[in-house]
């Protein structure tokens, strides 16, 4: 898949369905890209929900630009989040500061908004219990443990899905916020659950497996001691040592480990893992620390972070949801990528947006990049990195 050279990182772009619009629009300043942005979205019926991601760029004004849109559009309920950079239709506006919103008519869908702060009991959210079949969970990855969060709601209840990400700012924790209902909140998350509208989740990894599939052996705490009964350092030695000198230089730079989501699958694929970070590793006592916990006689395998990878992921992805479903069913898509996919992954502009747009056409989206991505792998929930989450919100089948 390549980006589409004519579009540019500035421009003004809007997209629309039957039940859902969206605009993206820069500026040199908060109101001429929010003003912008509301242009061809004002004017009609309050929309039933909107999707709000705002450049970090406008930290200060994040304020007045909820103020704004309520004012102009009159949402029954607003969520979304701070981003370093913003996405919208075919468009990553990496090069400039923008606003992206999206709207949705929802009229037989019931919307559950929530906001948790750092200090919030989850056993205490009696609201959690009620009928949900999607969340939309945006949080501030500086205040909350996000990767916690997501476990303690999947674990409360594993057959709803969760999608969204974690806000961003280009200097870290300065200028991240969540939004929720026309407030933004410099800490915690914000939640809403949908009930009564369909969500096709889309979790892109972006990973190449190398080597061979091993068994975890033995392992302590996030320790991987030991794969295939040797030391799990000695593995990746001999692993990075098989390959060609071209594909041992990029793996070098962007190691990852695949954690299998059914070690009793016939096959182990792309796909069919968990993407984790290396967080170490110790050559005399041979073990490797990743950022996760992994089991006793858990499929794992070594991997690297790949464009080409990345985008063969995507695009398969798209084919087989356009395969199962007509593209003229899609309402519209919220995209939340990784910070780390881009121009500094890909080399061109507007990978992941150009490729919905590609499979699906010019469909409504709004999305960011993210410090952290949010979706299901193997029919579980988990927090992400380098992924692009995407949740695609369809009419039933029966609307054609």
């Amino acid at each position: 898949m390549t980006s589409d050279p004519s579009i540019s990182s500035t421009a003004t772009r809007v997209a629309g369905t039957a039940r859902g619009r969206s605009a993206i629009a820069s500026g040199a300043t908060w109101d001429a890209a929010v003003d912008e942005a509301l242009q061809d979205l004002a004017g009609r019926e309050p929309p039933d929900l909107a999707i709000l991601f705002v450049d970090a760029a406008f930290a200060s004004n994040y304020a007045d630009v909820l103020r704004r849109v309520q004012e102009r559009l009159g949402p029954a309920h607003l969520i979304g989040c701070s981003g370093q950079s913003v996405i919208g239709t075919g468009l990553e506006a990496e090069e400039s500061s923008a606003v992206t919103l999206m709207t949705f008519d929802l009229p037989n869908a019931a919307l559950t908004p929530i906001h948790i702060d750092p200090e919030t009991d989850l056993g205490r959210l009696d609201v959690l219990d009620g009928a949900v079949t999607t969340w939309l969970l945006f949080a501030d990855p500086f205040s909350i443990n996000t990767e916690h969060l997501v476990a303690a709601l999947a674990e409360r209840h594993s057959d709803v899905t969760l999608l969204g990400g974690m806000a961003s700012a280009p200097n870290n924790a300065e200028g991240t916020a969540v939004f929720l209902d026309g407030e933004s909140y410099p800490a915690g998350a914000v939640m809403l659950g949908l009930d009564g509208v369909e969500v096709h989740a889309i979790v892109a990894q972006g990973a190449e497996p190398l080597g061979q599939p091993w068994t975890i052996t033995e392992c302590e705490n996030n320790l991987v001691r030991t794969i295939g009964s040797r030391p799990a350092v000695e593995v990746l030695i001999e692993t990075l040592g098989a390959l060609d000198e071209p594909t041992r230089l990029r793996a070098q730079q962007n190691l990852l480990v695949g954690l299998a989501m059914d070690e009793y699958a016939e096959s182990h694929q792309r796909g069919s893992y968990l993407i984790r970070n290396i967080m170490g590793t110790n050559r005399d006592e041979g073990w490797i620390a990743i950022n996760a916990v992994p089991r006793l006689g858990q499929t794992f395998q070594f991997q690297f972070r790949d464009a080409a990878a990345a985008d063969a992921d995507l695009c398969e992805q798209l084919s087989q949801f356009t395969a199962s479903r007509d593209a003229d069913q899609v309402l519209g898509a919220i995209c939340c990528s990784c910070n780390g996919r881009g121009v500094g992954l890909f080399e061109t502009p507007h990978h992941d947006a150009a490729a919905l747009v590609d499979a699906l056409g010019e469909i409504p989206t709004a999305g960011l990049f993210c410090n952290g991505e949010i979706g299901p792998v193997g029919g579980q929930n988990f927090l992400h990195g380098f992924t692009a989450s995407i949740a695609l919100f369809t009419a039933p089948s029966s609307d054609g």
